[in-house]
């Protein structure tokens, strides 16, 4: 191989690497920036996702307050506050910098079937962040409030209550909120394997029992650990789950429609599959 073919083979490398780590420093400066913003109201965004401590404590006769053990704690926590109200609002600069680094190497039509799903994906995240700020964390924290025991003063008996700290409370706000906002993500994860054209309606339908094991066990992993949150994940997937199954088949139809137009498609293949199907029905009468 001749150094004139070398320097002409590795020219296109070059090219994307210098594209790659232009977008990386527009993506790392967004969030800077708008981790420095938020920094700036870091209180007022954590008292935003206190709130339903907040409404939990007054429902069960406290006073609306939370403590922090170290004099760095809260520092930290409104750091942690920052990071994370920073991805979200740099996240539609991420995502845009992250589709003019791919978009130029796809076809108009793969543009134009991966374009809805990059919408898709902020959205249902807030969605799943949403259900979880609204509906999982206020049941959750009535929950684990509801074990305090108040002392008898007639027995001077013992007094459970409840003690938060800062960290501790924005520790577990952040693994609900991500939880159900990464589990959100199924019906889009499992439409793209379907356009891909790596699974189909039938094997999602077959394996629904295995796949339920695997929600148990991810419910299990991600929430705080009580029956509780992981019956309320759990029941949040399995819709989902079955709401990815209409969009499967419904992503296969529109392509078998397609081949069919092209003249492409083997109806011999599905009557060749629904011979054996019919054949064990009429075994088992």
């Amino acid at each position: 191989m001749s150094e004139k073919h070398i320097e002409e083979s590795s020219a296109p490398l070059m090219d994307h690497l210098v594209e790659l780590r232009r977008r990386l420093i527009w993506c790392i400066v967004a969030f800077v920036v708008a981790m420095m913003a938020c920094f700036a109201v870091a209180q007022s965004i954590y008292e935003f996702l206190a709130r339903p401590l907040e409404h939990a404590l007054l429902n069960h006769g406290h006073d609306p307050k939370i403590i922090f053990t170290a004099p760095h704690k809260l520092f930290f926590t409104y750091i942690s506050v920052s990071m994370f109200g920073g991805f979200f609002i740099a996240f539609p600069i991420i995502a845009n910098q992250l589709w003019r680094f791919i978009a130029p190497g796809l076809y108009k039509s793969e543009q134009k079937a991966f374009l809805p799903f990059l919408v898709a994906t902020p959205v249902l995240f807030l969605l799943g962040a949403a259900f979880a700020y609204y509906g999982a964390i206020p049941l959750a924290l009535d929950f684990f409030l509801s074990f305090e025991t108040k002392a008898d003063p007639a027995t001077q008996g013992l007094q459970i209550e409840y003690l938060g700290t800062a960290d501790e409370y924005f520790g577990l706000t952040m693994k609900f909120i991500l939880a159900f906002g990464i589990c959100f993500q199924l019906p889009v994860a499992l439409t793209l394997m379907a356009k891909a054209d790596l699974i189909g309606p039938e094997f999602l339908t077959e394996n629904r029992k295995y796949a339920i094991v695997i929600m148990l066990i991810v419910a299990a992993l991600v929430t705080p650990p009580d029956v509780f949150s992981m019956l309320l994940l759990f029941t949040v997937v399995y819709a989902l789950y079955e709401i990815s199954i209409l969009l499967v088949r419904q992503v296969q139809t529109k392509r078998e429609a397609e081949l069919r137009a092209a003249g492409l498609y083997d109806d011999e293949d599905e009557d060749e599959a629904a011979v054996p199907a019919a054949a064990g029905k009429g075994a088992e009468q």
